[in-house]
């Protein structure tokens, strides 16, 4: 008998591809086969998941982006995708399907309700987003990344699992805090997979601001964008303050570890990593995110004590040095976050959304 097959459908950036990612690697261990279903936009993305998923590319579109052609054209491409995917499935049918959302996560669970097979969505912002929105009443479950969701439709079965994270975070899980002390101070900076522009700024100049005794023990690690890398270098080395500066860091997980002090923004799985390693975070949420659910995911770190929410319509450099302080003066102050946004993580999320995956297709044990 061949292994069951999961077929994981996602959209095209680093929130939804992340956490997809944790389960097709949880999946794989398991003895499942696993295909990524998601268009080409999507595979770009796609990179970090292992050798073994195999790649399906389904056409999709969307309303929201593009000119009027590409619009126009939506329509037809997600029917074309949605006929390929119920080709593709009635070829080899896959126990499950596992959409986490973005509009190439469409065909492929439009194909699975129209044949009936099991399915769930996963959302790992604490607001549905627009497909998952759409399928949350045609899914068996809907497991939630982010407590509460705010916009679920009445009917749906919503389960809280948290947002899964991949093996390397976990391989990271056990270094313990260390507090700011009198040795260097690790500030990290980053802006989800894009970079932040704002964090270009604001960062330096809040920096530039804090009392010269802690300057001359930080060291920022901060990620910007291509062209920001000579005058963001130049605002630190006129405060006196070593940095390093990259568009892209491939080992997130381990410098995030290594940090006593993480200004970011809220993303999901951002929201999850910090949780799940446990470290204090001054988070910036994306004011332009659909429906303001970066906001939503940083309450679930800030309200109970792990992370400081700084909305960036009112965030100065004055107000950024006043929390940058607050944390790396105060040991004890940062000791607490730590152990609050630890308290908050779900780094068994992956297997618990596993095990849902193999109930739902009865075709592997729990």
């Amino acid at each position: 008998m061949s292994s069951p097959l999961l077929v994981i459908a996602a959209g095209g950036t680093g929130g939804h591809m992340f956490p997809a990612q944790a389960l097709a690697e949880e999946m794989l261990r398991r003895g499942w086969r696993v295909q990524l279903a998601t268009d080409r936009r999507g595979l770009r993305y796609a990179g970090g998941f292992p050798e073994a998923v195999e790649r399906i590319e389904l056409r999709s579109g969307t309303f929201a982006q593009g000119g009027v052609k590409a619009k126009l054209m939506a329509p037809f491409r997600i029917l074309s995708g949605i006929l390929a995917a119920i080709r593709q499935f009635r070829g080899d049918p896959p126990n499950c399907v596992a959409g986490f959302g973005g509009h190439p996560a469409l065909p492929a669970l439009a194909a699975a309700w129209r044949l009936g097979l099991p399915r769930l969505i996963h959302e790992q912002n604490g607001v549905l987003g627009r497909v998952n929105r759409l399928f949350a009443r045609r899914v068996d479950r809907v497991a939630c990344g982010t407590w509460p969701v705010t916009n679920a439709p009445a009917g749906a079965s919503l389960v809280h699992l948290g947002n899964p994270v991949r093996d390397t975070v976990l391989a990271v899980l056990n270094q313990p805090y260390s507090p700011p002390g009198g040795g260097t101070i690790n500030l990290l900076v980053f802006g989800g997979s894009q970079g932040a522009s704002v964090f270009a700024k604001l960062v330096p100049g809040a920096v530039s601001l804090l009392p010269e005794a802690l300057r001359q023990r930080l060291s920022v690690i901060q990620q910007v964008r291509p062209g920001e890398e000579g005058p963001v270098g130049a605002a630190y080395e006129s405060a006196g303050v070593d940095a390093e500066l990259a568009v892209f860091f491939g080992d997130m997980p381990r410098r995030m570890a290594a940090a006593q002090l993480v200004i970011s923004r809220a993303g999901a799985s951002t929201v999850a990593e910090l949780a799940a390693i446990g470290r204090p975070a001054i988070l910036v949420p994306y004011p332009d995110a659909m429906d303001d659910h970066q906001t939503a995911n940083a309450m679930a770190l800030a309200a109970p004590g792990g992370a400081i929410l700084a909305p960036e319509a009112e965030l100065t450099t004055d107000a950024l040095a006043r929390h940058i302080r607050a944390v790396l003066l105060e040991p004890g102050q940062a000791a607490h976050m730590a152990a609050r946004a630890r308290a908050q993580g779900r780094p068994q999320a992956a297997c618990d959304l596993a095990g849902m995956i193999a109930a739902l297709g009865k075709g592997g044990a729990a």
